[in-house]
């Protein structure tokens, strides 16, 4: 046998794991929507600033992802599009690996959680893990054991059996995937209903403006600039350029958000919101994430020059400003989605 992906998979080139994955798998099942969508949906955009002990701090621009008392996107998604998506973990590499096969045998691509950092294809700081990252397994070959990938770019990516065990099996902080894969059930899809784009949109918006502890949403935009001026007092210098790549990578399109923290991906969302529900003054909405995600990416540019910097702890201060800006300007931009929904 040859490594192919499996009759009728086609690889894309995607934005964003999580919304390129299932934009893979939806494609597959000839129901066609735009990660855009699919990540607006899903009620799939917010703020955290997280920084847990013995982890690198954490930027993150992504919401409802599966959190406790959270649906996650992808069955949030699904839910608002006629799919029914569940979601698997063991604890054993074994089963996980059975299930794999067992669904790529029968013909089914699968979409499934793993570190970034075991996946032979990228090529990261040997010390960088990231758990989170998603993916879709499209092709087995028993004969070498080996599977293809579809990740962001359109190149199907070749990996052992052996290396996607590791990665799946990853026990790195803060997102070990847990052998996590999905199952999809498309007999029910449909289009969205402008209802449910609106209450997608009350959902982020509450979120971000309403947020359950001051990690998160706007409030979180603020802690995150007060402190991350105070990332010298608590990491040695290897330490800290290592916390600025980490939050540039997490702000920037080549970490997956599309660019501006998914900001850009948000206000392409509301345009096609705007058609779906009839309310075209989404449009002017859209205009004012597109300038806010041009303000994130300053923020990432000054955090990778603080990565490249001699002293990366003297770059720091550049970003205060420029987030308690972000702060503002997302506050009022998520204050008039609000009256609109």
């Amino acid at each position: 046998m040859t490594l192919k992906p499996l009759p009728g998979f086609k690889s894309l080139t995607t934005h964003h794991c999580v919304t390129g994955s299932m934009r893979h798998i939806y494609e597959f099942h000839d129901h066609p929507l735009s990660e855009d969508l699919l990540l607006g949906l899903g009620a799939g955009v917010g703020f955290v600033y997280w920084h847990m002990k013995g982890t690198l701090p954490f930027y993150g621009g992504r919401a409802n992802t599966g959190r406790p008392g959270e649906e996650g996107l992808e069955k949030t998604t699904g839910r608002r599009t006629g799919v029914r998506v569940e979601s698997f973990q063991t604890g054993s590499a074994r089963k996980a690996e059975k299930a794999l096969l067992d669904m790529l045998e029968a013909g089914e691509p699968v979409m499934i959680h793993v570190d970034m950092g075991f996946l032979p294809y990228f090529d990261f700081p040997e010390e960088y893990h990231f758990g989170g990252h998603v993916v879709v397994v499209a092709g087995y070959d028993p004969e070498t054991r080996q599977v293809l990938i579809a990740d962001r770019d359109e190149e199907l990516h070749p990996v052992s059996l052996e290396d996607l065990a590791q990665a799946r099996g990853s026990k790195f902080k803060p997102f070990p995937p847990r052998h996590t894969w999905y199952t999809f059930d498309f007999s029910g899809k449909r289009p969205p209903e402008p209802e449910e784009a609106r209450q997608a949109i009350r959902e982020v918006v509450t979120a971000m403006l309403e947020p359950p502890i001051t990690n998160l949403g706007v409030k979180g935009i603020r802690k995150a600039a007060k402190r991350t001026l105070k990332w010298p007092e608590i990491m040695d210098e290897e330490q800290l350029r290592f916390a600025c790549f980490n939050v540039f990578i997490f702000i920037d399109a080549e970490g997956g958000t599309g660019g501006g923290i998914f900001r850009y991906m948000y206000g392409r969302f509301l345009r096609e919101a705007a058609a779906i529900t009839g309310d075209d003054r989404m449009i002017t909405v859209a205009d004012e994430f597109q300038r806010i995600g041009d303000r994130w990416q300053v923020v990432a540019e000054t955090f990778q020059r603080a990565f490249e910097a001699d002293d990366p702890a003297a770059a720091l201060p550049e970003v205060n400003a420029p987030l308690l800006e972000l702060a503002d300007l997302e506050e009022a931009a998520w204050s008039r989605l609000r009256e609109l929904v």
